[in-house]
Parts: structure tokens; C-alpha cells; sequence
């Protein structure tokens, strides 16, 4: 059995609803696997074969109790610059490209999609697949593998998704519906308003009016809520929490790559956690995080043109960073062979640590495990640079059977790691926000670990699904003969 999920827009919500879909399938004692064609995300992950994939598809496969896997997302674009992506495929680089070459390119990729995605469908009950942005995108919809395209592939019926909360929630599906084609129309059989606020009954005229139009059904109306669990992979996507006495602040990277690294801080109650443009915002705050960056070296530059390298250089509170921004607190980074900008190219850091990055083609990407400070930790490295002279390292990793150390710090003041997830870990966490707790003269807490939390809120999430939308209707969906 299958099911796709499709949108209006981007950010409508479509990865929580297969997220949802896939929780719900799981608890219905089904074996069921999230799956999405191609997606384009700098919040990526790593699988425990070390491949790469987006950070969506990792909610989605923990929802369905499984492990994340790169199969769920066979192509993965990461954007370097304004023009370029580098293109994953199968979890590992393939090569740089620009919007037009990757659109002429990505009609060789529809028969590995294909085969991929029978391989999955023969291993699971219940397949949820995900679309990418909408399927009306007129200009896109050639050699289109990610929606209707992907439907056609899967022989699969569509579940629109629309978001009510931006306004114009009928004209998006009514428009979304009529600049498709006659065949793509038939799949889409059910629809499901998102982020609904208010009494439903105002949308009863609506609703009817819509059915009519288009002579689909409105499936479901899923009210606003607020669950800690990380929504769509698209750039404007920031978990944010206010009220706390301990202040976080991250510094919002051009290419900011990773910033789910700190969704962990949501479950810590007495943190206030903020994604900041400016370095006027820093004042007040505790620790500053510098997150991962796709491009290393240009959102350095950006650091400096923007004023926040010299404010960085009087900051009294804890620096902490992570891959990229690790890179940036030593001495200089060096792009070697031209993996960001061009050979040779190079950037002074803030000079935090003694160290320098060389920026190789050689990409790392593994899972790890290992302790910091004598905390519990596990995570996930993916960089392109190395790292020398690191002269203070504190993260000791258990990679299979090597070991080695990772990253820098001085004074219990600047951190830098390689390892995402490192504050996921509780302990680690805790021993962060209580450096900061004993400053300031808070009672020093215990934190929790993110996979813990997560299960909790996406039971939650199942349970406002199964409250909001026909979930009997989708299985007669899947259930009717193809």
C-alpha cells in the first residue's frame, strides 16, 4: 500500500503530515517507510552506513520506529551558493550544479528513483511519500521525479495539503488543482486544511464551495499547534523559545547548514533560544552558537562585513561552535582545491584556537558515539575540511573501531566541535546550560535527551491527526484495487 502527500507551497506541511501518517501506520502495527524522491535542504543528516539525507526524512523514519535510512531520500541538493547545489545521490557527493544544469540532468536519475522505490515497496507494508514545493509549478513539471511525476512512478493517490494560516487557502487549492493536467487530477484524492485557527464552522461554506469546485473532498482541518519536533526542511524554518533566563543566541548564517542542532534547547525550560541577524542582538546574552555553514569561508567574510566578528572578539559569554563555525573560530581556513570558492583561496578567522582548517575534497560523514567532558554523546560528523593544530580537544569519538579526538576549547568559554547533535545528548547538554546556570546563580538541572522528548511529541502529533483528519478514509484509499 502506498499514499503521497503534496502541497500547495512549500511550508504548507507536508513532512509533518507524513511524519504523522507514518506514526499513526506504525501504532496500527504496520511496517511503513517514509520516502521522498529528491529534496533540497542544508539540514541534513548522516545514516549508520555514513550516507547522507535530509533531516525531514529522519523525523519521518523515526516516526515509523525504523532507522533513517538514505534510501528514504535517494537525491539530496544542498545549496552552496545563490546558483549552485551540490547534488547527493544515494548519500554520497556527486558534483556541483547550477539550477539548469541539474534540471537538464535529472531525467537520467527517474529509473534509479523507480528502482529504489520498488525496493522499498516490497520491504514494507505501507509506503508514505512525500512531495517536493507544489506540482504546479508549471516551469518545473518536465522530466518531474519528486511529484506528480513520483505519483505516476508509484501508481500512487495524493493527499493535498494546504496551509490556511498565510490566507488564501481556497485560492491555493482551487489554482493548484486546475493548472494540473486531467490524469495528475484524478490521483489527488483527498484534502487536508493545515494550521487552522478558530471555530471550524467558519469554514463550513468554504469547504462545501471547494468540494464542488473540484469535486474532491476536504479529508481533514488540523488546527495550529506548537509540537517540539522540527516541521519542513525549508530555509526559513527556525525553532525559536522565548522566556528563559538562560540566553542563547544563533547567529543566523547566510548558509547556515544544521540548525536543528539546537532544537534539543526547547525542552529545557529555563532557555530562551533566538536566531539573530544582528550583532546588536548578542547583548544580553549567555552563550553565542556559531551553527554550520555551507560555505565556509564566504559566511566568515559575512561575519566581518556584518559586525559580528569584532563583536564575537569582546563577547564575555561562552562561544560555541559547530563544523563550520568550529572552522571559523581558528586562525585561517583555506580552500585547497576550490570546493567553496576557488583554489587557494583563504580567510582569517577569529583566532579563538591556534588552529587551521584546509577545506579538501574528501568528505566525512559518520555516525558517532563517544563522551565530552566525561558526558555521554552521539552525533554525526559530514565536513569537507581538516582541521589541525587543535591543541585542546574535548570530544573523545568511538567510531566502529577507531577512536580519536575531535575539536577545541579553552577557558570554559570557546567550543568548538565537528559533531552535530552534541547538545541532543542530555548529559553534554546539561553540563553547558550549568557552566552558565553557576554564573549566573540558577539552580543547576538535569536535561533530557531529544530522542526521549521526541517520542512523547510524536505521540502527540499522531493523536492530533487522528483527531482532525478521516484516517479511515486514507486506508480505504490505499486499500482499493490500483
Amino acid at each position: 500500500m502506498r499514499i503521497m502527500v503534496q502541497g500547495t507551497s512549500s511550508s504548507c506541511g507536508k513532512s509533518i503530515t507524513v511524519a504523522a501518517l507514518c506514526r499513526i501506520f506504525y501504532q496500527d502495527g504496520y511496517r511503513v517507510c517514509p520516502f521522498k524522491s529528491q529534496n533540497m535542504s542544508l539540514n541534513s543528516y548522516v545514516d549508520d552506513e555514513g550516507l547522507e539525507m535530509g533531516r525531514a526524512q529522519v523525523l519521518q523514519a523515526q516516526a515509523a520506529g525504523i532507522q533513517p535510512r538514505a534510501f528514504m531520500n535517494p537525491i539530496l541538493l544542498k545549496p552552496t551558493t545563490d546558483k549552485k547545489s551540490q547534488v547527493i545521490i544515494m548519500g554520497r557527493p556527486y558534483k556541483n550544479m547550477d539550477a539548469v544544469e541539474y534540471f537538464e540532468y535529472k531525467a537520467n536519475l527517474k529509473d534509479k528513483i523507480k528502482e529504489i522505490y520498488k525496493m522499498i515497496e516490497k520491504n514494507f507494508d505501507i509506503v508514505v511519500i512525500e512531495g517536493a514545493g507544489s506540482p504546479a509549478e508549471i516551469n518545473l513539471k518536465e522530466n518531474d521525479i519528486v511529484n506528480m511525476g513520483m505519483a505516476d512512478i508509484a501508481n500512487s493517490k495524493v493527499i493535498l495539503v494546504a496551509d490556511i494560516d498565510k490566507g488564501g487557502v481556497f485560492a491555493s487549492i482551487y489554482g493548484t488543482y486546475m493548472l494540473l493536467e486531467d490524469e495528475e487530477r484524478k490521483r489527488i484524492k483527498g484534502i487536508i486544511i493545515n494550521k487552522f485557527r478558530g471555530d471550524k464552522l467558519l469554514l463550513k461554506s468554504g469547504i462545501e464551495k471547494i468540494e464542488s469546485l473540484i469535486n474532491v473532498p476536504v479529508i481533514g482541518i488540523v488546527p495550529y499547534f506548537n509540537l517540539k519536533l522540527e516541521d519542513e526542511d525549508a530555509a526559513g524554518y527556525r525553532k525559536e523559545k522565548a522566556n528563559g533566563k538562560i540566553n542563547i543566541r544563533v547567529i543566523n548564517l547566510p548558509r547556515i547548514s544544521n540548525f536543528t542542532d539546537f532544537d534539543a534547547f526547547m525542552f529545557d525550560e529555563d532557555v530562551t533560544i533566538k536566531f539573530i541577524d544582528r550583532p546588536i542582538e548578542l547583548e544580553g546574552a549567555d552563550m553565542v552558537i556559531i551553527p554550520g555553514s555551507k560555505n565556509t569561508l564566504e559566511d566568515l567574510r559575512w561575519l566581518k562585513v556584518s559586525g559580528f566578528y569584532d563583536e564575537l572578539l569582546k563577547f564575555d559569554g561562552i562561544v560555541f561552535g559547530i563544523c563550520g563555525g568550529y572552522q571559523m573560530m581558528g586562525n585561517k581556513v583555506i580552500d585547497v582545491e576550490g570546493w567553496e570558492t576557488q583554489k587557494g583561496d583563504f580567510e582569517e578567522g577569529l583566532k579563538f584556537f591556534d588552529t587551521t582548517t584546509f577545506l579538501l575534497g574528501d568528505k566525512k560523514t559518520r555516525n558517532i558515539s563517544g563522551q565530552a567532558f566525561g558526558k555521554r554523546i552521539k552525533g554525526y560528523e559530514i565536513h569537507m575540511g581538516k582541521t589541525i593544530n587543535n591543541k585542546n580537544p574535548f570530544v573523545e569519538i568511538n567510531f566502529e573501531k577507531e577512536n580519536y579526538l575531535d575539536g577545541d576549547y579553552k577557558d570554559n568559554k570557546y567550543f568548538g566541535t565537528y559533531v552535530h547533535g552534541i547538545f541532543d545528548s542530555g548529559e553534554f547538554r546539561s553540563f553547558i546550560l550549568n557552566l552558565i546556570r553557576d554564573k549566573k546563580g540558577i539552580r543547576i538541572k538535569k536535561s533530557v535527551d531529544l530522542d526521549e522528548k521526541r517520542e512523547e511529541e510524536l505521540n502527540k502529533l499522531a493523536d492530533i491527526f487522528r483527531q482532525n483528519v478521516d484516517i479511515d478514509f486514507i486506508y480505504k484509499l490505499m486499500k482499493e484495487e490500483e
